[in-house]
C-alpha cells in the first residue's frame, strides 16, 4: 500500500501563513499580540521548547516575554508572577513551561492563570467548555492533529480511533475533539490487557504513550491512518516515535513522521491561540 506521508512542517507553514496575516492586520489596528513564557528551573528539554517558541514569536511579529526564574522559586513566588501577568494589558497569553520543580503544585499554577489568557487550553474553565464543545482555548497538540487530518483530507466522521494515552495534556483532549467530529473512541492506556486487539481495529489510530518504537506492523489495521505523538531516542540516540515507523507506514494508508509530524503543529497552535485572545480586544 503506498501510504500518504503527513508533512507537519508543511502543514504548520501554510496556517503559519494565515496566522502572521491576522497579526499584522491586528498591529494596523494598534494590539501586538503578546506572549509570556514562564520557564523554572534547568531543564534542558524545556529550554529548547521555550527557545523555539520564541523563534516562532519573532517570525510572526508577536510580542514574547520570557520570564525565567531559579529552580529553588517558591510556589507563592510563581504564583505572584502569574497574577502580575493576568493584569498585564500587552499579555494576551501565558503559558507556563512544564514539567515545574518538585515544590510546586502544577494543578495550582494552572489555574492561577486567567482562562482568558489560557492559550495552553489547561485551565478547568478551558478543559470544561472542550468538553461541552463551546468555544475554548483548545489544547495545542491535539488541536493541532485535528488540523494535519484536515488539511490531509482526511475524513474522521463515522471512523472508529483509537487513542493511546490517557494524558490530559494529549489523550483525554484527543478523544474528546474526535469525538466532535463524529469518530467512535476508544481509549487504551497502561492497563488495557487486549491493547492489539483494539489497536486493530483503529481506522484512526493516535499514539501518545512515550515508549520508543513500540507500536509496530502487528498492531495496525490494513490501511489505517497513524498519528505519532512520540518523541523519543532510539538506541542510536535518534529521535523517533511511539510508532515504529519503518514497519507499520507499508500497512498504512497516512502516517505522520518523527520528527516533522506534529511537532511542528504543537507550537503553531500555541500561536494561533494567543492572536485569538489579542483579537478579543477588538470587540
Amino acid at each position: 500500500m503506498s501510504s500518504q506521508l503527513i508533512n507537519g512542517k508543511e502543514i504548520s507553514n501554510t496556517i503559519r501563513t494565515g496566522i502572521q496575516k491576522e497579526v499584522q492586520d491586528l498591529i494596523a489596528k494598534g494590539i501586538t499580540p503578546g506572549l509570556a513564557v514562564i520557564l523554572v528551573g534547568e531543564d534542558h528539554a524545556s529550554h529548547t521548547y521555550v527557545a523555539n517558541k520564541e523563534k516562532a514569536c519573532k517570525e510572526l511579529g508577536i510580542y514574547s516575554k520570557l520570564i525565567k526564574l531559579p529552580e529553588d522559586t517558591t510556589e507563592e513566588d510563581l504564583l505572584a508572577q502569574i497574577k502580575q501577568l493576568n493584569e498585564a494589558s500587552e499579555i494576551d497569553g501565558i503559558l507556563v513551561q512544564l514539567p515545574l520543580p518538585k515544590q510546586i503544585n502544577e494543578q495550582k499554577v494552572i489555574e492561577t492563570i486567567s482562562p482568558l489568557k489560557d492559550v495552553d487550553g489547561f485551565h478547568p474553565n478551558s478543559v470544561g467548555k472542550m468538553l461541552l464543545g463551546q468555544e475554548t482555548f483548545l489544547p495545542c497538540t491535539p488541536h493541532g492533529i485535528m488540523k494535519l487530518l484536515e488539511h490531509s483530507n482526511i475524513e474522521v466522521a463515522g471512523k472508529h480511533a483509537v487513542v493511546i494515552g490517557r494524558s490530559h495534556i494529549v489523550g483525554v483532549p484527543m478523544g474528546q475533539l474526535l469525538l466532535q467530529h463524529d469518530a467512535t473512541v476508544t481509549y487504551c492506556h497502561s492497563k488495557t490487557k487486549n491493547l492489539q486487539e483494539m489497536t486493530n481495529q483503529a481506522d484512526i489510530l493516535v499514539v501518545a504513550i512515550g515508549r520508543a518504537k513500540m507500536i509496530t506492523a502487528d498492531y495496525i489495521k490494513e490501511g489505517a491512518v497513524v498519528i505519532d505523538v512520540g518523541m523519543n531516542r532510539d538506541e542510536n540516540n535518534h529521535l523517533c516515535g511511539d510508532v515504529d515507523f519503518d514497519s507499520v507506514v507499508e500497512k498504512t494508508s497516512a502516517i505522520t513522521p518523527v520528527p516533522g509530524g506534529v511537532g511542528p503543529m504543537t507550537i503553531t497552535m500555541l500561536m494561533y491561540n494567543t492572536v485569538q485572545s489579542a483579537k478579543t480586544k477588538l470587540a
